[in-house]
């Protein structure tokens, strides 16, 4: 069992009150009924994340949408599974709403699992939403520095020259600096 999903059951069986019906989810391995889960009335949040879980990391699309829920809630448990699910379920469409969720000022407090998605994915639209992201947080007293931490540790592994100067920008945060000087060290020079 894997890291990910070993977590994701013990705090699903934590949350269900160890029921018969978590160690049924737990234990399906037909796709179609998985995926009924998601769109049944009255399933608890703990049954569709599980659900969309198993859907997402097998490479089911279906799992998509109630994957980038989670990815967005204010669980960060709940948006570290999702986000190592949509990572492995090979959505088209999951590196633009990551982005977005990354991007999204009114929902900063839950960007860090977006923005570590992003730079997993390595996908066109990471190093822009990072720079943004990262440009927003660097204000005084701004209260997100886990998710500009995020932002600058991920452009330095995305190593794109785009990033150089709001980098350079972080060098000003002490948060942020010594982060920056690795960051700045991993991005190729231009010639």
């Amino acid at each position: 069992m894997d890291e990910a999903l070993r977590s994701l059951t013990e705090r699903v069986r934590n949350e269900s009150g160890g029921s018969a019906g978590c160690e049924r989810l737990l234990a399906i391995e037909d796709t179609d009924e998985l995926a009924s889960v998601l769109t049944e009335p009255g399933q608890p949040l703990w049954a569709r994340e599980v659900a969309a879980f198993r859907l997402g990391v097998a490479g089911d699309r279906r799992a998509f949408e109630a994957l980038v829920l989670l990815l967005n809630h204010r669980d960060p448990p709940r948006c570290a599974s999702a986000a190592h699910a949509l990572a492995r379920l090979g959505d088209p469409r999951t590196a633009r709403a990551a982005a977005a969720l990354a991007t999204n000022e009114l929902r900063v407090a839950y960007a860090l699992h977006p923005v570590r998605l992003l730079v997993e994915l390595r996908a066109p639209e990471a190093v822009p939403a990072l720079i943004t992201t990262l440009e927003r947080r660097l204000t005084p007293h701004d209260p997100y520095r886990r998710v500009a931490l995020a932002c600058v540790e991920g452009l330095g592994a995305l190593g794109d020259s785009r990033a150089r100067r709001v980098l350079g920008e972080a060098l000003a945060h002490p948060a942020l600096a010594e982060a920056a000087v690795h960051a700045l060290a991993r991005i190729p020079r231009q010639r």
